[in-house]
């Protein structure tokens, strides 16, 4: 918006913050050894396993596996994306936060945006205030069993019925732009909220970003939702999650229904984890930003008809979405019921219940596709393979989309993958795993040179021929090595910020958090032989396999001048 941040300066930022003093102002740390120890933030332990190094600024929490720089532990720990993130660490540091130049336009643009955001604040406090002197609309809510406390947490205001009620109070052009006010063919405006309920739209910085409003009868349409605006984009904002943020920053599940008004039920009778999707189709967008704050997410839908093709949209969108550790439940509703309905006619512990035991993906999935099939018959089978098969190659690769396949395999009876796409998955899954165990060769010399990057200049000190080296992770070791020349990072913690969103950010995360048991003063000479025995191995890797092929087929000039010069120097 008002241009990006240099890279320059958040490596700055990662070299100005420790990220020890950091973390210890929001996890009170404890010094061990070389490193600090506290119970990890993001699970539930009884023993410390979350772990900080200050040499590597670096954390690593050996029990649930989170792990990352500066950066990663606000985005983790204040559920912030990452310009967020570097904004909030720049703060930390008591800086400013640089932005890339894009001219005049640029600060005009984040000043009109500021605008915006006051100007929303106003007009909600405005609605607000028509809502306290309106008989009608507090004669609703009361109707509605809507309590003043949660109409006050929830910012509950009432639009007049009037064309003009904020034209005359607020400035015309950010109204517009807010979207609150519609401009006419003819250049005339006019309010586009009209004796409405109004429901501000917060972010999970509280600022109010847009508006839904509910008419007070059964006029048409019922729910009207601010437009698109430089504010507000519905297919990335849920309604309510601030409002639950507030309330658990961090929920064991978040239950998704359809409205403003269930979501505000539902506060009210103690189930204060639910949002809404803004009237439109849970987007993968809204998944990822949901997974943020807990790992089970549970979708809940009117048991009709509409009720049921709108689970199975939704459930058409998560495939994406379904990494590890994260998990899908549907809960349909009975018939005539929605959320708000449900809640007052069976209570909490019932309800509560219902969320509980509502229905895992993997089975709602099976069972959409299956009970229309007659798996009994051939056709059947093949139906249920070609149309299951679709969705289920959206998962991403690890354990769920392999047991998700075995099961569309059982069901219709026959092998859906034949056995070498099964290996070649597999191996493509074990390639980002690492043993706990002890790490071959090629991945102990890997892990100390992410672990101390300053070791990139004993490489350059020998000459090296790649071309003549053999090991298994060459391709990634020179990879790497071309990273850290290229970035020149002082520590682990900034390396880690060049393989943000990286390919090979998940393996250098899981080398770089290995411990490797080595004494601070004895980590050069280790690397040194290390890598020693590692080009070794390479060079006589690659002599066995050019004498082999020399022996079953023979060699061309080139690799027997190769492997002279490889014998030479052995």
């Amino acid at each position: 918006m008002s241009g990006r941040i240099p890279r320059e300066f958040i490596d700055e930022l990662l070299v100005r913050v420790d990220i020890v003093d950091l973390i210890d102002s929001h996890v009170p740390l404890k010094k061990t050894g070389t490193n600090y120890v506290a119970r990890c933030p993001f699970h539930t332990e009884k023993t410390p396993s979350f772990s900080v190094n200050r040499n590597k600024q670096f954390f690593h929490c050996f029990g649930c596996g989170a792990s990352g720089n500066a950066i990663s532990f606000l985005m983790d720990f204040s559920h912030l994306d990452f310009v967020e993130a570097v904004e909030d660490l720049a703060a930390f540091a008591g800086i400013d936060v640089p932005r890339e130049s894009l001219g005049y336009q640029a600060e005009s643009k984040k000043d009109d945006l500021n605008s915006l955001y006051v100007v929303m604040e106003q007009v909600a406090a405005f609605y607000v205030e028509q809502l306290r002197v309106s008989p009608k609309a507090i004669d609703y809510l009361k109707a509605r069993g809507i309590k003043g406390e949660i109409a006050r947490d929830f910012m509950l205001g009432y639009a007049p019925d009037k064309w003009g009620a904020l034209s005359g109070r607020f400035s015309q052009k950010l109204l517009i732009e807010a979207g609150v006010m519609v401009r006419k063919d003819d250049g005339q405006a006019y309010d586009r909220f009209r004796g409405r309920i109004m429901f501000p739209i917060r972010d999970k910085r509280a600022r109010i970003i847009g508006f839904g409003g509910r008419v007070l009868d059964d006029s048409l349409p019922k729910y009207l939702n601010s437009p698109e605006t430089s504010l507000f984009h519905k297919g990335k904002e849920v309604y309510g999650l601030y409002e639950l943020l507030q309330k658990n920053s961090k929920p064991q599940r978040i239950l998704i229904v359809e409205g403003y008004m269930d979501v505000i039920a539902l506060a009210q009778y103690g189930i204060d984890y639910a949002v809404a999707a803004l009237g439109t189709a849970a987007s993968q967008a809204h998944l990822d930003l949901l997974f943020r704050f807990s790992s089970e997410l549970v979708f809940c839908f009117d048991g009709d008809r509409a009720g049921r093709e709108a689970a199975w949209r939704a459930i058409a969108s998560v495939f994406p979405s379904l990494k590890g550790g994260r998990q899908i439940r549907i809960m349909l509703l009975p018939q005539n019921h929605d959320p708000d309905s449900l809640v007052r006619e069976e209570g909490l512990d019932k309800f509560t219940e219902r969320i509980q035991s509502a229905q895992v993906l993997s089975d709602y999935f099976f069972e959409h596709f299956s009970k229309d099939l007659k798996l009994s018959e051939m056709e059947g089978r093949s139906n249920l393979r070609n149309e299951a098969l679709s969705y289920l190659k959206q998962l991403p690769i690890g354990a769920f989309r392999e047991m998700m396949f075995e099961k569309l395999s059982g069901l219709a009876k026959q092998y859906i993958l034949d056995n070498e796409a099964i290996l070649a998955q597999k191996k493509q899954v074990k390639k980002h795993q690492i043993k706990t165990g002890r790490l071959s060769l090629p991945s102990f010399v890997i892990a100390l040179l992410l672990q101390n990057p300053k070791f990139i200049e004993i490489v350059e000190q020998k000459e090296i021929d790649w071309n003549q080296l053999e090991f298994e992770g060459v391709e990634r070791f020179k990879s790497i090595l071309h990273m850290i020349t290229d970035k020149k990072p002082t520590n682990y913690g900034m390396l880690l910020e060049a393989y943000r969103d990286h390919a090979d950010e998940g393996i250098v995360k899981k080398l770089a958090s290995f411990d490797l048991l080595i004494p601070d003063d004895g980590t050069e000479a280790e690397f040194s032989d290390a890598l020693n025995g590692l080009l070794k191995q390479g060079r006589e890797a690659g002599i066995a396999r050019l004498q082999a092929k020399a022996q079953s087929k023979g060699l061309d000039s080139h690799e027997q001048e190769t492997l002279i010069k490889m014998l030479a120097n052995k």
